[in-house]
């Protein structure tokens, strides 16, 4: 194994350790499960592995080399010991907030993992709803401008990109002005674009550009070509299904918030970062705003 695969473990490692610490289920001193190495006498069991390789997929990283790089982890962890770092307040305070957060996800995922899968109704409602994403869809090629520019400037910018002949033209505008921006280029489908967006982006012709707020100043889209790609009814199926059944678990998850909520007292200190009013704190990844990519065989 290189050692540019085995060194990508510190990412993982306090979910590791925490799986290392919580998870080795041994009763009268037998491993609950298959051992399949030890670390100077230390066991490191399937599960561990599954474990690994299941967070490892999820951050997107190679499975191959998990054994590897739990066992790398392994040794790290002993020498942590060694050295009283499981008892150091910040590496507790850590364990605590990853605890938080696995059961926090792990009570949602309980309340939503019964919810019912679409019908064929639905589907097919859905279908004709989103001409955009099926019998029109589109593969968009765009280059995207990221812009940090201040609020008050975004009138001028927006008056510079609608009298500009090309994305060139807005560039040199801001090199001119000293303004910061990032280039960067994408190959889209329809439906990896969020679906509030989607109408837009199939009415714009190839050269148009549209223009957007954003947090640290703007975006600037340029579509530089789009191509017809239509979806069928069978291949759509499987998408769509995945869409609405995610949606109907972020709906689910989001009135359990709010009925948790309702039930509690909740009480903020004088100097608490509180938001009266804000919606229930969802994970970004629970609300759904772009469609799975289709299957592919």
């Amino acid at each position: 194994m290189s050692s540019t695969a085995r060194i990508a473990f510190p990412v993982v490692l306090l979910s590791a350790f925490f799986l290392n610490a919580c998870s080795k289920g041994e009763a009268e001193g037998k491993p609950a499960f298959e051992v399949i190495a030890k670390v100077n006498e230390q066991a490191i069991q399937a599960n561990e592995l599954n474990s690994i390789a299941a967070l490892a997929s999820s951050q997107g990283t190679p499975e191959e080399g998990a054994l590897e790089r739990l066992i790398d982890q392994e040794l790290m962890v002993q020498q942590a010991r060694e050295r009283r770092l499981d008892r150091d307040p910040r590496v507790l305070q850590s364990f605590e907030a990853a605890q938080r957060e696995i059961l926090a996800r792990a009570y949602l995922e309980q309340v939503t993992g019964q919810v019912a899968p679409p019908s064929d109704e639905e589907i097919a409602a859905f279908h004709a709803a989103n001409p955009e994403l099926f019998a029109r869809r589109r593969i968009y090629s765009l280059q995207e401008l990221e812009i940090r520019l201040p609020p008050e400037r975004f009138e001028e910018l927006e008056r510079v990109s609608a009298r500009a002949a090309g994305l060139h033209e807005v560039k040199e505008w801001l090199t001119r002005e000293g303004i910061e921006f990032q280039l960067a280029a994408a190959v889209k489908p329809a439906e990896q674009l969020p679906l509030e967006s989607l109408k837009g982006f199939a009415r714009m012709r190839d050269g148009q550009m549209v223009l957007s707020r954003t947090p640290a100043g703007a975006l600037l889209v340029h579509l530089v070509s789009a191509r017809a790609q239509p979806l069928d009814a069978g291949a759509a199926r499987p998408m769509i299904e995945r869409y609405l059944a995610n949606a109907r678990k972020s709906a689910l998850a989001k009135a359990e918030l709010e009925r948790l909520r309702d039930g509690a007292r909740i009480e903020y200190a004088p100097l608490a970062p509180s938001r009266p009013g804000a919606e229930p704190g969802l994970a970004e990844a629970e609300t759904p705003q772009a469609l799975p990519a289709p299957e592919t065989h």
